[in-house]
C-alpha cells in the first residue's frame, strides 16, 4: 500500500519507553515511525534505563532523550508542559504495569506520569507483563479506568515471555505498532478532508495506465505508460475527501491507500468497466489513461508461429473512452489527459472542444525529463469554455505535486461554471 510521507512531516510522536525487556522493540520501533515521516521524541523512565540507554534512542530519533521532570535546560525548567504541548500522540510501549497504574491513580512523581496528566494529545499505551501480571484484577481494574479516561489500550499479544511463561502480554512488534500510528493519522487527515476537501463528497472515477490489445495468447499491442501520473491523481483525489474508483491498465504500482481498484486489459473491458461506473454514480471522470487507438481485428486462438520475413495484422479503431462517457446523458465533469510529442497545446484545445470535455491537461511525452517512466511533469490545463477560466501553467514538478494541482483546478472549474446565455 502506498502513501505520501510528506503528509506525517508535521506530526509529533512522543514514543515513552518504561521498564520491560520489550524496550529493545522500542528502538526499532522508532525506527519504523522515523520511516513514516513522523517527528519522534523519547521519554524514558528510570526502569527503562535498566534494559537499554538513552543514547541508543537519541541516535535512532535525532532529538535529545528525556529523562527527567525538572530539566534545567528547557524554557522556564518545565520541560514536562514543553512536551505535552508538541506531541501529537502519545505512544507508551512498552507500558510497564507501574506506569498503567500511575496512570490510572493520577500520580504524577515523574516525568511520563506528569506529562501523561498535562497533554491534550491522545495517548495510547501498549502493555508488556508477565501473564499473571497482565490477567491479575488491579491490572484489568487499571486499564478499563485508563479506557474511561479516553487511553486507546494496544492488546497485548500471546507467545512466550522471558520469565518462561506462555500467554498474553507481549508487546506487539514494532512494524504493527507503526502501521496503527500511520493509520490513525491518515484517518484523522481523511476526516478532515470529508468535512473540508477540495472534493468532499465527491465520486471520482480515474482510467490508468496503459491498455493491451492482444494479437494472440501470448502477444498484445501496448504502449509506454506507467500509470504512474493516474495513481498520483487518485492518491490525491481520496486526500481532498472523495470516493475514489480506480479503472488501472496492467502496472506494477501499489494501490494507493483507501481507493477502490479494478484491473482491466483492454480499451473494450475499459471502456464496459467505465459506462458501469457512470451507471453507479460519478461526479468527475479523469481519464488519464494510454488507450491504445487500434485493436486486432481477429485475435488468433492459438499462438502465431513465425514464418515468412512479414506478418500482417489486420488493425480496427477502438472507441474513445472519455468521448463517450462525455456524450452520455448523465455526464459527469469530464477531466481529459492530452499526451503528445508536438503541437501540443494545438492538439489539447482541439481535443477539448471536440470531445466536449470540461477540462483537458497536456504534456510533451517527448521530453525525457517528463515522459511516462519519468517521475516527475509538467503540465498545461484548458478549460471548456463555459467556466471562463484562463489556462493554466504547472512547471514541472513531482508527480504527486502536480496531481494536487489538477485537483485544485478541478475544484476551481466545478465552483465557476457559468450557465450558458
Amino acid at each position: 500500500m502506498s502513501f505520501d510521507l510528506s503528509v506525517f512531516s508535521n506530526k509529533n510522536i512522543i514514543l515513552a519507553v518504561t521498564g520491560g525487556i520489550a524496550a529493545y522493540k522500542s528502538a526499532i520501533l522508532v525506527r519504523r515511525l522515523k520511516d513514516y515521516g513522523f517527528n519522534v521524541r523519547v521519554v524514558m523512565t528510570k526502569g527503562a534505563q535498566a534494559f537499554i540507554t538513552p543514547l541508543t534512542f537519541q541516535a535512532l530519533s535525532g532529538n535529545p532523550v528525556h529523562t527527567e521532570l525538572l530539566d534545567p535546560e528547557a524554557e522556564a525548567g518545565m520541560g514536562h508542559i514543553e512536551l505535552a504541548r508538541w506531541a501529537d500522540l502519545i505512544l507508551v510501549a512498552p507500558a510497564s504495569c507501574d506506569t498503567i497504574a500511575k496512570f490510572a491513580a493520577g500520580l504524577a512523581d515523574d516525568l511520563l506520569s506528569t506529562v501523561y496528566l498535562a497533554t491534550k494529545a491522545q495517548v495510547w499505551v501498549a502493555p508488556a507483563m508477565n501473564q499473571q501480571m497482565w490477567a491479575a484484577k488491579p491490572t484489568q481494574r487499571n486499564l478499563n479506568t485508563l479506557v474511561e479516561d479516553g487511553v486507546h489500550v494496544i492488546l497485548p499479544e500471546s507467545g512466550s515471555q522471558a520469565c518462561g511463561d506462555v500467554g498474553l502480554g507481549r508487546m506487539p512488534e514494532p512494524e504493527d505498532l507503526a502501521e496503527q500510528v500511520k493509520d490513525y493519522f491518515h484517518q484523522a487527515q481523511r476526516a478532515i478532508a470529508e468535512k473540508f476537501g477540495l472534493l468532499a463528497g465527491k465520486r471520482v472515477v480515474i482510467t490508468a495506465g496503459p491498455t493491451r490489445e492482444a494479437i494472440d495468447p501470448v502477444r498484445y499491442i501496448s504502449n509506454h505508460s506507467t500509470g504512474k501520473m493516474g495513481f498520483a491523481i487518485a492518491a490525491a483525489c481520496y486526500s481532498a475527501g472523495a470516493k475514489v474508483t480506480l479503472l488501472a491498465g496492467p502496472v506494477s504500482l501499489d494501490t494507493p491507500n483507501g481507493v477502490k481498484r479494478i484491473n482491466v486489459s483492454s480499451a473494450i473491458k475499459m471502456l464496459d468497466e467505465s459506462l458501469h461506473q457512470l451507471e453507479e454514480g460519478c461526479d468527475v471522470f479523469i481519464a488519464t489513461a494510454a488507450v491504445a487507438d487500434y485493436r486486432v481485428a481477429e485475435v488468433a486462438e492459438h499462438k502465431i508461429k513465425k514464418a515468412g520475413d512479414e506478418l500482417n495484422v489486420s488493425l480496427i479503431k477502438n472507441p474513445d473512452i472519455v468521448a463517450t462517457i462525455a456524450k452520455q446523458e448523465k455526464r459527469p465533469f469530464m477531466v481529459g489527459f492530452a499526451a503528445e510529442t508536438r503541437n501540443v497545446e494545438e492538439y489539447a484545445a482541439g481535443k477539448l472542444v471536440a470531445k466536449k470535455l470540461d477540462m483537458i491537461a497536456c504534456n510533451d511525452v517527448s521530453r525525457a525529463d517528463i515522459g511516462f517512466a519519468s517521475d516527475e511533469n509538467a503540465m498545461i490545463v484548458f478549460f471548456a469554455e463555459q467556466y471562463q477560466m484562463e489556462k493554466r501553467d504547472l512547471e514541472k514538478a513531482s508527480k504527486q505535486e502536480i496531481a494536487q494541482q489538477l485537483v485544485e483546478a478541478i475544484h476551481d472549474a466545478l465552483h465557476n461554471e457559468i450557465e450558458p446565455v
